[in-house]
């Protein structure tokens, strides 16, 4: 996909041809050492066959990368205090990324952000066959989505394991970067190395996924490779291409892959079900603003409980210091949100927490979101619910009382900018000639403020969306 832009670094294999300085050692005699004989011999057979580990990889695995050409279409308003009721301006956009097939009967694994707002998908295989795509499910938290083709005969990759990479093993991207401006559907490879696993990306206001346990490799990742599979040197796919890190949006060596255990379990997930099913502790802990005191604190602080949710059932209690969770030691929030991700409703967290200096074990028994679980109202077609401590904690607004949206159809949310998650908290309006500044306290409230507006007037809608209070100005 071309945004998130992704990074290029290729890496020479000289390691496997032999070097000059071998060839011309001498023993202490000044006769040639016997390696000078064998090495001449050595290169032969590498030129002759040129049949690498990196080769090797690559044939089985290239035939199930695909091409995926996504077309959006977007609503633009000529002016917010249009509303929902103005006349809207369509704009079509074209984007590219990759993908690689999940099931021989048509299923394939993609980047969330590749298709995000796609109203067309055309899939090519790697023999150039165009295919109609259809979205099954998307998961933007995790950046994984799931594309549906007709086609029962699909080639399957080989699937490898992330929890056991080695820090330096050779890995391979495939993709298909710039789309077809280099001609034709066969997937690009470049190779390079595992530079590191799990690592943690520092979401920034820009990002929709979150990227924790990251695989870190040098190898080129560019532009229309989001989506794409890591391959490890025995053929097996271990992660799926994401994004990189670059102040300047250049190439820097540095990109990053989805572990595919979470690739895949989220894949089944929206095959199955259409949305991912998210586990909830009830606890909140110190953020980034206590990144750089994670050393002193020897874990990451609780800062808040709810109460009767599963951490407080546990046990734990504000002000609790977590140092292990699930045998994974905990430095500071990110390795925390990292233990979440991948958690399913039914699952343990055994925690080791620190509390008044004492180490003290807790098992968790995550729970449903309280979202998926309050008790839901539709109003003017958003799905809300009343906020309580519980999806106060969840979504970690500042709001003490509001209106949660739970689910907005897209097309309201490209006519407005409205998103789940995002609480109501205040609406403007004029009656009788005066401003009337309404506090949103429930969807109850909500409800008797919108009957009040008059028929085709403009109000503004205040709401708070990650600890920042915005309005969007719309018509009754």
């Amino acid at each position: 996909m071309v945004n998130p832009r992704l990074s290029v670094t290729l890496l020479a294999l000289a390691a496997a041809c032999g070097r000059g300085e071998q060839a011309n050692a001498q023993d202490p005699a000044g006769r040639a050492a016997p390696i000078a004989a064998t090495a001449p011999a050595v290169a032969s057979q590498l030129n002759t066959s040129r049949r690498t580990a990196i080769v090797d990889a690559t044939a089985r695995v290239s035939p199930s990368v695909v091409s995926i050409r996504v077309v959006s279409r977007r609503t633009v308003q000529p002016s917010l205090l249009d509303g929902f009721f103005g006349v809207p301006q369509e704009q079509t956009q074209q984007s590219f990324g990759t993908g690689f097939i999940m099931r021989a009967d048509g299923i394939i694994v993609t980047n969330q952000h590749v298709v995000a707002g796609a109203s067309q998908i055309t899939v090519t295989l790697a023999d150039g066959t165009d295919l109609e795509g259809r979205l099954l499910g998307e998961d933007p938290l995790t950046d994984i989505a799931v594309i549906k083709v007709e086609r029962d005969d699909l080639p399957v990759p080989p699937f490898g394991r992330s929890d056991d990479l080695q820090i330096g093993e050779w890995a391979i991207a495939m993709g298909n970067p710039y789309s077809f401006l280099l001609g034709n559907s066969e997937p690009t490879v470049t190779a390079g190395v595992i530079s590191a696993a799990g690592r943690n990306i520092v979401p920034s206001g820009a990002m929709t996924g979150r990227y924790y346990d990251m695989i870190q490799t040098d190898a080129a990742i560019n532009p229309g490779n989001s989506g794409g599979p890591l391959v490890n040197a025995l053929g097996q796919v271990i992660g799926v291409s994401a994004s990189i890190l670059s102040n300047t949006g250049e190439s820097v060596g540095v990109g990053f892959a989805i572990p595919i255990e979470r690739a895949l379990r989220v894949a089944r997930e929206l095959v199955q079900d259409g949305s991912v099913r998210r586990a909830w502790v009830g606890l909140d802990v110190a953020g980034a603003d206590r990144m750089n005191d994670w050393k002193s604190a020897g874990g990451v602080p609780v800062v808040a409980v709810v109460p009767d949710g599963p951490a407080a059932r546990a046990g734990l209690q504000t002000g609790d210091v977590l140092v292990r969770a699930n045998g994974r030691r905990l430095r500071n929030y990110l390795d925390w949100e990292a233990v979440l991700l991948d958690i399913h409703i039914g699952d343990r967290i055994d925690v080791v927490a620190l509390s008044d200096g004492r180490e003290a074990s807790h098992r968790i028994v995550p729970a449903d979101l309280p979202t998926v679980t309050a008790e839901r109202v539709r109003l003017r077609g958003l799905d809300l619910t009343t906020l309580t401590p519980a999806i106060r904690a969840q979504l970690g607004v500042r709001s003490d009382a509001g209106a949660t949206i739970v689910s907005v159809p897209d097309e309201t949310t490209r006519l407005t900018g409205l998103r789940d998650g995002d609480v109501i908290v205040r609406v403007d309006y004029v009656s009788d000639r005066r401003v009337v500044q309404a506090p949103i306290t429930s969807t109850r409230d909500l409800a008797r403020v919108l009957d009040a507006i008059p028929r085709d007037a403009r109000f503004r809608l205040w709401y708070e969306r990650q600890g920042r209070y915005v309005y969007v100005d719309l018509r009754s």
